[in-house]
């Protein structure tokens, strides 16, 4: 079986990334002509938590991405990854000033 390739994007999106709950609400249910109700019924979960996920109020846990991503048949790492890149993205800006002052420190091994 042939492995799948990963590439890592090393640049920093000068743009918000997209929440997943955003791609769950625009994409994943209109394309599968679903409520939000029978959604969390199949994902196992409360409308109410669904809505927070859609809504960007609520995160992507693990646990969750592993449910969305059996749902969407994807699997969970792209929910994850898209849940850590928005997140990254907006716990660097909320602490640039703080992070400045922090020096950065090479051992010669990685020079």
């Amino acid at each position: 079986m042939a492995r799948k390739k990963e590439y890592l994007v090393t640049g920093e999106p000068k743009w918000e990334p997209t929440h997943p709950g955003e791609i769950l609400r625009e994409d994943v249910l209109p394309a599968l002509g679903l409520s939000v109700s029978e959604a969390a019924r199949q994902l196992g979960i409360t409308r109410q938590t669904l809505h927070k996920i859609m809504a960007g109020t609520m995160g992507i846990t693990p646990e969750m991405a592993v449910r969305i991503g059996k749902f969407c048949g994807n699997g969970p790492n792209l929910w994850l990854n898209m849940q850590v890149a928005y997140d990254l993205w907006h716990a660097k800006r909320a602490m640039k000033k703080e992070i400045a002052k922090i020096p950065t420190h090479r051992s010669e091994a990685r020079a």
